[in-house]
């Protein structure tokens, strides 16, 4: 039988390049819609806060669009309602919100993001901006998605592919935004390089159909993330900390795969290291499957052996059903599968773990786990709220 106490491995200290974290617990990156503008409110710090408030070490914020025209669009829900991190009231409302994290004990990294052909064409900031990826294509739409076909048919138009200055100006624009957080007073910097947005379409070979060094075998797709790496590690120097956040999965494809093999994914995540990577994020849709055929390991303990860094496991903790299962039926029920998570960290599978829908449900989650308390259900009406 579990008791608390087998739970102890979570909440260990950690230290990611120089930086002490008082437990391995990180609040996974979510997307809200709540900062009206693309600013975030005195709302958005009190959520943040709670959260650290709660036994959080680690707060990894929504997604937050970069320093480039077309970064955001209403393809992350309500345009208007997407943070970004340019701007002088963009940048007050990031103060305010790094400001009530540490006053709530917490450490706090923006994550980085460029929705790429997840952005529609006239809508975001700068509606006039075209939208792009690396070959101009969202992707397959005969796979296995939650995306409806009105969805489909409107993301799937094409786009534009993109030429090597709009690569270095998106790669500038990186930096640019890494340098401003750090000014802020951001503690590290996360990087989405997941779910089928910009970076991500350079690593899959569906969207990435390029003949020139950005495209081909798995070296030449990483290339175009390594640089926005490097671009980001030589704006905030040596000391920052950097998580890059990577997955096989895609919104366009639930099956789909950057790397059929462990070697090949090692190619990628030696490249990301070599280019500033302190620790990868490895997203799925649960934390504990196995990522390759004869093996148990799952994606985050591939990314730890492989590279030589820390990893973070995310997917489905503390609750019964997926992401998308589970807004398909309304909620989750708790799942105390965290004891199993405790159990591989132990074995020194991967470092951290990331709570996501949890934690916006219940701020008190590492708390109450911790203490052997029940943890709030998971309802879909919670996603519509800012509490």
């Amino acid at each position: 039988m579990n008791t608390p106490e087998d739970l102890e491995p979570l909440f260990q200290p950690l230290t990611i390049n120089g930086l002490t974290l008082p437990n391995r617990l990180a609040m996974a990156p979510m997307t809200r819609g709540f900062c009206p503008g693309n600013v975030p409110t005195e709302q958005v710090a009190a959520y943040y806060r709670r959260r650290a408030e709660g036994g959080t070490a680690l707060l990894i914020t929504e997604g937050v669009g970069i320093d480039h025209p077309s970064s955001v669009g209403i393809g992350a829900g309500s345009a208007e309602g997407v943070p970004v991190l340019y701007g002088d009231k963009a940048i007050a409302g990031w103060k305010k919100v790094v400001s009530e994290v540490h006053a709530g004990g917490g450490f706090i990294f923006p994550q980085l993001w460029h929705q790429g052909p997840f952005r529609l064409p006239g809508t975001g900031p700068v509606p006039t901006a075209e939208s792009i990826s690396p070959s101009g294509t969202w992707g397959p739409t005969d796979r296995r998605t939650n995306a409806h076909a009105e969805y489909m048919e409107a993301y799937s138009t094409p786009h534009k592919a993109m030429t090597e200055e709009d690569i270095s100006d998106v790669i500038a624009a990186y930096g640019r935004s890494a340098a401003v957080a750090k000014d802020i007073g951001f503690d590290g910097i996360a990087i989405h390089g997941a779910s089928g947005y910009l970076i991500d379409t350079f690593l899959w070979p569906e969207t990435n159909k390029r003949t020139d060094r950005y495209g081909g075998d798995m070296a030449a797709r990483s290339r175009f993330a390594a640089e926005v790496v490097r671009a980001i590690r030589e704006a905030v120097g040596p000391t920052m900390p950097i998580v890059f956040r990577f997955a096989q999965w895609k919104q366009q494809d639930f099956d789909a795969t950057i790397a059929e093999t462990p070697d090949e994914l090692g190619i990628m995540l030696n490249a990301l290291t070599d280019a500033g990577v302190d620790m990868f994020d490895a997203s799925t849709l649960y934390f504990n499957k196995p990522a390759f055929a004869d093996s148990p390991l799952p994606l985050a303990a591939w990314a730890k052996k492989l590279s030589g860094k820390q990893s973070m496991a995310v997917g489905g903790i503390g609750l019964s059903d997926s992401l998308f299962n589970s807004l398909s039926i309304g909620g989750a029920q708790v799942e105390k599968n965290y004891y199993e998570a405790a159990e591989r960290m132990a074995k020194g599978e991967f470092d951290s773990l990331a709570i996501g829908r949890a934690l916006i449900s219940d701020p008190e989650w590492p708390q109450k786990v911790r203490t052997g308390q029940e943890p709030a259900v998971f309802r879909r009406e919670d996603l519509g709220q800012l509490v």
